[in-house]
């Protein structure tokens, strides 16, 4: 049997860049009063407390001092209903830092117990705190990303891959109605991968953790009555009691057609369970990776009961490689036979159950951000940091992206990120548009956009790693 003269590398892979790293956290939870029914069969229309705080975390990334930040940002909140809304709190950081619309994402946790983030609420019972609401967001976003400059430090970025069993696949095939229903499906499999990431300055204390996991938030839905940013919130309070207080960003990932398995409930103390059993996972991850400077390299063969393969931990400075952000659009077709306004009217007059309201005002409220036009211009933005990379784009996309992207790149981090900087609807693979399942038509979006996005995000990747 011949050999290779060599079998492998003498440093294990590991995937880190030095920069300059800033976080600021501030409390941005929602008043009791305010408008909060996310669901079809809800019933309540105001909260009567609050589960847990919600916040908004901001990390800053840049190599040098004098170079502009990309600024990511956490906030715990639902999705986009109003691009017009979406746009106003967003142009709070960038008018505040004076930034290049390429340099800041916003990722929306996803919590579907929160406050519906659309102005347009006004008349709604709890409607009036809506409009200050948004504004308060607005602010508060400027004003963490402002003190996560201030509080920038020389440090380390390191991600590594864990793996975490809570999301589930959620489409389930009714043979009665013949259709999908979204609800738990033993039977499918479901991206499992969990991204952790770990800001450290060089005596080693942790700056910040970042999570990014692909899971739908809806644990909590129709007989909650609480505000809550759903499994987030134990989560983030696992991780932040095992890195000593840092701040943890949480990065909704690809989560498309992924739950929990146990999800739709008023149990507070279940969403508490999923969030720490997330949090164990990362700490399980963080608690894997070297120390701050440190690489696993190849040390010697020590002859013993068998020849014996040494690695050490050896310390090694991390490459303070470029900071690089893109902001690329795609034409992505609408559906041909999605509702026009006047439509879209008629069939609202004529809804008489709450859930067909729900699901036509929704349909209103896309059909205004999309305008008359037959295409849709989907933002993505694409980061690189040395060997990590970061995807997101304002759509919730199937698992299958992140799939895809961290099979073409296997040497980066992939951080691949929903509902970023706006919310469109859901980007379903092709094949499924021949089923009737809520994804489908539930977004305005036809079929191959998922494909398109992934195709321009790979080939921006691609671009960006080939500048060295």
């Amino acid at each position: 049997m011949k050999h290779p003269e060599r079998i492998g590398p003498d440093v294990a892979p590991a995937t880190r860049v030095g920069g300059r790293f800033g976080v600021a956290r501030a409390d941005v939870t929602p008043p009791q009063g305010i408008f909060f029914r996310n669901w079809g069969a809800g019933t309540r229309d105001v909260a009567t407390g609050v589960h847990r705080p919600f916040t908004v975390t901001a990390l800053t990334m840049r190599t040098v001092s004098d170079e502009p930040p990309l600024v990511l940002v956490a906030l715990d909140a639902g999705w986009w209903q109003d691009g017009a809304d979406e746009a106003h709190v967003r142009s709070g950081v960038l008018e505040d830092l004076g930034l290049d619309p390429s340099r800041v994402m916003i990722n929306l946790s996803h919590t579907h117990a929160g406050p519906p983030l659309v102005s347009e609420n006004v008349d709604r019972p709890g409607g009036e705190h809506v409009g200050p609401y948004l504004e308060s967001l607005r602010t508060a976003i400027a004003d963490v990303a402002r003190r996560a400059l201030a509080a920038e430090v020389d440090g380390e970025l390191r991600w590594a891959r864990g793996r975490c069993d809570l999301a589930t696949n959620r489409s389930r095939w009714d043979p009665a109605g013949e259709r999908y229903v979204t609800g738990y499906e033993p039977a499918n499999a479901a991206d499992d991968t969990l991204m952790v990431g770990r800001v450290t300055e060089p005596d080693g204390t942790i700056v910040a953790t970042l999570v990014n996991y692909a899971c739908h938030p809806t644990t909590l839905a129709w007989d909650n009555e609480l505000l809550s940013p759903d499994y987030i919130g134990a989560m983030r309070e696992t991780v932040e009691a095992g890195t000593g207080g840092a701040p943890c960003l949480f990065l909704v990932g690809a989560c498309g057609e992924l739950a929990p398995d146990l999800q739709y409930l008023g149990d507070v103390s279940v969403a508490d369970r999923h969030g720490r059993r997330l949090g164990l996972a990362a700490l399980s991850t963080l608690e894997g990776m070297h120390p701050h400077g440190h690489d696993l390299v190849f040390s010697e063969i020590v002859e013993s009961g068998a020849p014996l393969a040494v690695w050490r931990l050896s310390a090694r400075s991390a490459d303070a490689s470029q900071v690089a952000g893109e902001r690329i659009e795609l034409a992505l077709p609408i559906k041909a036979d999605y509702p026009t306004l006047d439509e879209i009217d008629a069939e609202l007059a004529r809804a008489s159950e709450p859930f067909m309201r729900e699901r036509w005002t929704r349909k209103l409220r896309l059909r205004k951000t999309l305008g008359d036009a037959d295409h849709y211009p989907l933002a993505i933005w694409v980061w690189r940091l040395g060997d990590i990379v970061f995807v997101g784009y304002p759509g919730e996309a199937f698992s299958n992206l992140q799939i895809d992207l961290r099979a073409e790149f296997p040497d980066q981090a992939v951080v691949v990120m929903n509902v970023v900087n706006g919310s469109i609807g859901y980007l379903p693979p092709d094949a499924f548009y021949d089923e009737d399942m809520y994804e489908v038509w539930q977004t305005p979006l036809d079929r191959g956009c998922l494909e398109s996005l992934r195709d321009a995000s790979t080939a921006t990747v691609r671009a960006l790693l080939a500048r060295g």
